[in-house]
């Protein structure tokens, strides 16, 4: 039996590392100058020599999890710019006493080999790019705990074994019948497929544990900027013996509904073992999503042709690559100064090719997003306190309910991200906009003591604002604490220098100067969303619309800006901001 993928994924190509002849999906690659899926990838010495392989071996046989992992948030650990400008500006502000505290989770291969960490991504090596790739997982054999990343990547060639949560019980059937499947046993033969040693079974990878390393995070202060296991350990989840993998890998984006069923392997369109096999997505449904360059991201093998610096260079947002646009150009006889790499028009129509591809993978990760938010909670409202006439105050609220079982809303990194607000507009029966709580100003920021705008008398502070967001809390030399963005009490050193405090900070639960101001709803628990609106928005009876919608948003602008963000960054974090259970009630007032 033959099994293909999609024509669209087929159509993206799998740039694996050795030549191979072109097979059905060939028919499906547009003629428009991108390698053809049967032609040799040039990075392909590099990957054969590498004691890490790279997520592009494993893609030969393993194309539906190639394609999940290419646009998941684990590879996008080292490619995304606000890691990076998060990583720097907090190694900045504690004089580089971070060290490689970040890095060794989102480039843990990269830290592993010994490169620097202040090492510009196109400087590190082509593994290091990928971030969490296959064998970041699959090349584990020791149970860690609670370390921050600091896990052993065991390194050798593609022929070494892969830990796995089962046997490979089909592997000795594959290695019997190589001819058959196409399979290069010598290592020599560039014409078939290469193959990974045998599989072994490794217990901790289906469990819950395995995520610890990397998902429970303290920094050296005592201050936790992810706490995921230790929600999950207080949550029904884990109570219930519900692993992470479970809602994250399943069939349905954050629930515990089973998985999907999909061969283990396709080896050149041939199945290996039962067609129904369980299949874990390693797209790893969560609420994250990338802003980066759609030609860095998702990890596109066809994309490879071109340097990291090449791509920051195409103007993705213009009609670059456009064929009608080009056409026109080329017709018109205008010059436009095109940089460098991109001179060429049939290099920029390769280019844009690619760019649609990524956009399309996008979309799907975007939908899967909305379904892992939206499957985490429930509203409920409005819910009216005090009597519907004219003139008068008119109380109500809304009841907000967590309805995940494994871990807080929002949950994640804590401080400064994830934003999680409750945006409620009344509309009067003359269709004008009266009241609002959970506005935004001009940047995009909601209007609370961080909004520029706010300071500036531009817009009024939002006194009713429900935002679910933690905020970083630190002492100051004078006076009461204060909101932070990151956990650095730079107020009160000049030069802060980031080491283990002098007293435990299992006395004080927290650091001295530093704590965390949790708002997140715990696993079940449900808050009232409560507001007032003021009479004189109530003057003109009739029928009233309030119109309600939950904010969800990965960084605030105001610490984008604090960490020196790019406008495009900026301008990219908004476009992926959703709108979750977005709701319309109508009622009437009465004069």
């Amino acid at each position: 039996m033959r099994v293909f993928l999609p024509a669209f994924l087929l159509g993206i190509g799998l740039a694996s590392a050795s030549a191979r002849a072109e097979d059905a999906a060939t028919a499906a690659t547009p003629t428009s100058g991108v390698a053809p899926l049967g032609a040799a990838d040039p990075h392909a010495a590099a990957f054969a020599k590498t004691d890490f392989p790279s997520a592009n071996e494993c893609a030969s046989c393993h194309p539906r999890v190639f394609w999940e992992w290419a646009t998941s948030n684990h590879a996008y650990a080292s490619i995304s710019p606000m890691f990076h400008k998060f990583e720097q500006a907090i190694n900045n502000f504690a004089s580089g006493t971070i060290g490689t505290f970040c890095v060794r989770c989102h480039q843990q291969i990269g830290t592993q080999k010994g490169e620097p960490r202040e090492q510009a991504l196109w400087e590190r090596s082509p593994i290091a790019r990928e971030g969490i790739t296959c064998v970041t997982c699959h090349r584990v054999k020791t149970q860690f705990g609670k370390v921050n990343g600091e896990r052993t990547v065991t390194p050798g060639p593609l022929s070494d074994p892969m830990y796995n949560a089962g046997r490979g019980k089909e592997y000795s059937n594959v290695l019997a019948n190589a001819e058959a499947f196409g399979i290069d046993l010598s290592g020599t033969n560039p014409d078939q497929t290469p193959i990974h040693g045998p599989v072994i079974e490794f217990e901790q990878i289906s469990q819950s544990q395995f995520c610890v390393s990397c998902h429970q995070v303290a920094v050296h202060p005592g201050i936790k900027l992810e706490v995921v296991w230790e929600q999950y350990r207080a949550a029904p989840a884990a109570k219930k013996d519900i692993p992470c993998q479970d809602c994250h890998m399943g069939a349905v984006p954050g629930e515990a509904k089973g998985y999907e069923q999909w061969p283990i392997a396709v080896v050149n369109g041939q199945i290996v073992g039962d067609p129904k096999q369980k299949h874990s997505n390693h797209l790893f449904f969560g609420p994250g999503y990338p802003i980066a360059h759609p030609g860095l991201f998702p990890f596109n093998p066809r994309a490879l042709r071109w340097s990291i610096q090449d791509w920051l260079k195409f103007d993705y947002r213009s009609n670059w690559g456009d064929p009608d646009w080009e056409a026109e150009l080329a017709k018109s006889g205008r010059t436009v100064d095109f940089p460098a790499p991109w001179q060429n028009a049939q290099d920029r129509i390769d280019a844009a090719y690619v760019i649609s591809l990524n956009l399309r993978l996008l979309e799907d990760k975007r939908q899967s997003r909305v379904e892992v938010m939206e499957n985490a909670m429930r509203i409920d409202g409005p819910f009216f306190d005090s009597p519907l006439k004219t003139n008068q105050e008119l109380d109500l609220h809304y009841m907000v309910r967590n309805v995940d079982e494994g871990h807080n809303l929002p949950s994640g990194s804590l401080g400064a991200q994830p934003e999680l607000w409750f945006n409620v507009v009344l509309i009067n029966p003359n269709g004008e906009r009266v009241w609002e709580s959970g506005y935004v100003d001009s940047a995009g920021d909601v209007a609370d003591i961080h909004s520029n705008d706010v300071h500036d008398g531009k817009i009024v502070f939002d006194k009713q604002l429900f935002n679910l967001q933690t905020k970083f809390l630190t002492t100051n030399l004078k006076g009461t604490d204060r909101e932070m963005y990151l956990p650095i009490n730079f107020d009160g050193d000049q030069l802060p220098h980031i080491r283990p405090p002098g007293v435990p900070t299992t006395v004080l639960n927290h650091p001295p100067t530093i704590r965390m101001e949790g708002r997140s709803l715990p696993p079940l628990a449900e808050r009232a969303a409560r507001y007032r609106i003021p009479a004189e928005a109530l003057k003109v009876p009739g029928e009233y619309r309030l119109q309600s919608r939950m904010r969800s948003r990965a960084e605030p602008i105001y610490f984008m800006k604090f960490v020196g963000a790019t406008t495009d960054m900026e301008q990219s974090i908004n476009e992926w901001m959703v709108d979750l259970h977005p709701a319309s009630a109508t009622f009437t007032v009465q004069p």
